[in-house]
């Protein structure tokens, strides 16, 4: 059974390519203005915690339980670093990218390029907070649910960050006719 609320916003947003353009009446200037300021309200919330995951990570190898580490929990802990930087490198290219770029006129290209170093930078901070909590957690337990427990956790990473959205697109936008040929 449909929420009453949710089956009368559906058709207002099922529309055509372009539609949110026609409605705003915005230029393509102005468009890509506006996507830049939402790429980067979004890439506030990844870009802090992925920092202070990495913060914390490069930390670790600074204490004194570090020595007593297995090679394999070493070599853990060094992927994880490595992940963690190039999340961080990925969510932070953009503002150099737009600095660099400033006052020449691409700004919609930037967004795009923009728009895939987020996406990139969000795939290494799954795979950095896949490698951490796997990392603490077989350090702390020694058990064999570990890998188990780590794997529902990427599921839930992937139910809200990848299929939520798409089931969402999916449901309540569309995409606009092709004309007959």
């Amino acid at each position: 059974m449909a929420d009453s609320g949710v089956a009368d916003a559906r058709p207002a947003a099922r529309q055509g390519k372009g539609a949110e353009q026609a409605q705003r009446e915005e230029s393509e200037a102005e468009r890509a203005d506006r996507r830049w300021n939402e790429l980067m309200q979004e890439i506030r919330v990844a870009q802090t915690g992925v920092q202070i995951l990495f913060g914390f990570l490069l930390s670790v190898a600074f204490t004194p339980a570090f020595g007593h580490l297995s090679h394999a929990d070493r070599f853990i802990y060094i992927t994880t670093v490595v992940l963690g930087a190039t999340a961080t490198g990925a969510l932070i290219a953009p503002v150099p990218f737009h600095r660099l770029i400033s006052g020449r006129s691409i700004k919609a290209q930037a967004v795009r390029w923009a728009a895939r170093l987020i996406f990139i930078g969000l795939a290494l901070l799954v795979a950095t907070l896949t490698s951490a909590l796997f990392l603490i957690l077989r350090v702390a337990t020694h058990d064999g649910f570990v890998p188990w427990l780590v794997g529902t956790v990427v599921a839930w990473y992937l139910a809200c960050w990848v299929a939520l959205p798409l089931w969402a697109r999916h449901r309540y936008t569309t995409v606009a006719e092709e004309p007959a040929g």
